[in-house]
């Protein structure tokens, strides 16, 4: 590096004596076992693809010298070793990146350091802006559980390296694999901010990740989104609906189409989505609650053939790879096949609002709350305790969770408690598939100067089970701004939106659609303290009871908008050509799974 720094890297190189274009691999994970993840082709069709391929350890981890500091170096490393590769005489000067997770957001921050040898990237589960994924989220909540576990992980890593070098870190070995092994040991624990094994082996987790609430100037100087206008790469967007990322990837997608530094990397954007979670089990498709198929996993979705196509084009200038393919594919749940688009969000997308409504509270056990269509004309006000001290558990959604509870989790254990409303359709007659942006516009109160709201969009099957599509989480400090956090008026009602992310569904004729409203999710999110004090900073003791509404009615008309698509899907596990005619056939591929909801 241009410091000093040695990274240790491995090529591999085709059996030719011509210069080929490299691919560029940067992990922190070890790359001699943790390269290529899933959702990258494997080292041999590369190869076999005419590409060399080197694979590095980044800063300070596993075989690299320096000190691993999450994200702060990788700009310029990225930059300097891109221009390494370029420039030796078996490369013909053209350099791509790819990989998943943290291996993408190497690759987003070497694009918006403008190396100009660096001619396109794959970027794979993952984030171009580090604040809304992985470390909070685009309402404000930190991401506690990934947070914390990725943090614990990578210090694990670094106690290893430290006791390699022959310090005395074996207490600590110990004490970071037991909270890996039972994650409630440091979900649980507060203030969130005192992780004193954290703070011994990678500080910047504690010091920034944690300890920055706000969307601040640290946060924006390693935001690759934030300098979109100067990144000249076309990139393939890979992401799944389960995946923590899945916002974020979405949102990299519109943004460098609209506004990347050139025609050609706006017009050079791909996207594929699959039913996958952050978890290795999640890129098969098939989670306990949930079987998407045999079409479903990644191995399925043959991820190597759009790889070798997209960097083709770009690395070796041939056009035929791409011609006449649609810019998106995705995985359509319900209907449980894949399915190509021309763009995202799709054109002719009908954003139709979905009303709380009922004469009831939404949070009894009759179930009064109904989700309609309809404006309703009367008025109600959902009122329920928001305690932090016995916050909603989570059940699935987008976790990075490595005990495997992810994913499109059934939410039915949830449903009895006084502080989760409950909004569903009648029985569906016709398909409905819902495809798109996914937001809430809630009408809320609160007695507290500070707390959160939570909305899920649930498909509710037949035989009960209520499986979580996605959700979203709005801390009321951060309603306006996620930089300058506000406090509220106690007993203000104020209208708020949620980003409940994306989905790609059909809500099959025999299921209902639900909606439901809470304050907390945890341990996706944090517990918001309804103090209006530094989070983080709180003991258990210190967080107090808030008492919240969600107003509905003619004044009030809370709803959800989901993004309608106006069509006849076709039939579950039909070839893309094939669709409904009228009056033929609709099964239900998600029967597969039955049973009683589990318990946590």
């Amino acid at each position: 590096m241009k410091d000093g720094t040695e990274l240790s890297t491995s090529i591999w190189r085709p059996e030719t004596d011509e210069p080929v274009p490299a691919l560029l691999v940067r992990t922190p994970y070890d790359k001699e076992t943790g390269g290529l993840g899933p959702s990258s082709p494997a080292l041999s069709a590369l190869l076999r693809g005419g590409y060399a391929v080197a694979l590095q350890d980044c800063r300070g981890t596993f075989a690299s010298a320096g000190v691993f500091v999450p994200h702060v170096h990788d700009a310029a490393d990225g930059a300097d070793t891109v221009a390494w590769l370029a420039a030796q005489e078996w490369c013909d000067g053209s350099v791509g990146m790819l990989g998943a997770s943290y291996v993408g957001m190497v690759q987003w921050l070497a694009a918006a350091s403008g190396a100009p040898e660096l001619k396109a990237i794959a970027p794979a589960v993952t984030s171009a802006d580090l604040y809304r994924a992985p470390w909070h989220s685009p309402g404000g909540a930190l991401s506690l559980d990934g947070a914390l576990g990725w943090a614990t992980m990578m210090s694990l890593n670094e106690a290893r390296r430290a006791l390699a070098q022959g310090r005395d870190v074996a207490e600590d070995i110990a004490a970071l694999a037991a909270r890996l092994a039972d994650r409630s040991i440091h979900n649980e624990a507060t203030p969130v901010i005192d992780q004193p094994l954290l703070s011994a082996h990678l500080p910047w987790t504690v010091d920034v990740g944690i300890g920055h609430p706000d969307r601040d100037e640290t946060w924006r100087e390693i935001s690759a989104l934030d300098q979109v206008s100067s990144i000249t790469t076309p990139a393939l967007h890979i992401g799944g609906w389960y995946d923590l990322f899945i916002g974020q990837t979405l949102r990299s997608y519109g943004e460098m189409k609209t506004r990347a530094g050139t025609t050609e990397a706006r017009e050079g954007q791909r996207l594929v989505i699959g039913p996958w979670s952050h978890n290795l089990s999640g890129f098969l498709g098939y989670f306990p609650d949930r079987d998407f198929g045999i079409t479903a996993g990644m191995d399925a979705a043959a991820l190597a053939e759009p790889h070798i196509a997209f960097f083709d084009r770009w690395l070796k200038g041939r056009q035929e790879g791409l011609d006449g393919r649609l810019p998106v594919r995705l995985f359509v749940m319900g209907i449980d096949r894949w399915r190509d688009e021309p763009d995202w969000p799709l054109p002719g997308t009908d954003y139709t609002a979905y009303y709380l409504e009922g004469d009831g509270p939404a949070n009894s056990a009759a179930g009064a709350g109904r989700l309609t269509t309809t404006q309703p004309a009367d008025a109600f006000v959902d009122t329920y305790l928001y305690d932090p001290r016995r916050p909603v558990p989570s059940f699935g959604g987008t976790m990075m969770n490595t005990g495997g509870y992810d994913g499109p989790a059934d939410q039915r254990p949830v449903h009895d408690r006084d502080d989760v409303l409950v909004f569903t359709t009648d029985v569906l007659d016709e398909p409905v598939e819902v495809t798109g942006p996914v937001s809430a516009r809630l009408f809320v109160s609160s007695s507290a100067v500070d707390t959160d709201f939570t909305a899920k969009l649930v498909d509710v099957h037949p035989d009960g089970r209520a499986i979580i599509l996605c959700d979203g989480i709005q801390r009321m400090r951060y309603r306006d701004s996620l930089a300058d956090p506000e406090p509220v008026i106690p007993g203000e009602v104020y209208e708020i939106g949620i980003d409940l992310i994306a989905t790609s569904t059909v809500f099959l004729p025999g299921h209902r659609i639900m909606v439901e409203v809470s304050s907390s999710n945890f341990p996706r999110y944090d517990r918001n303290s309804n103090t209006g004090g530094v989070i983080a900073r709180e003991h258990l003791s210190d967080m107090v009871a808030a008492v919240n509404r969600i107003h509905r009615g003619a004044e009030y008309p809370s709803r959800v908008v989901l993004p309608v698509i106006h069509r006849q899907p076709a039939r579950p596990g039909a070839a893309a050509a094939v669709q409904f005619g009228p009056g033929a056939p609709v099964t239900d591929p998600g029967s597969r799974r039955t049973g009683k909801p589990r318990s946590r």
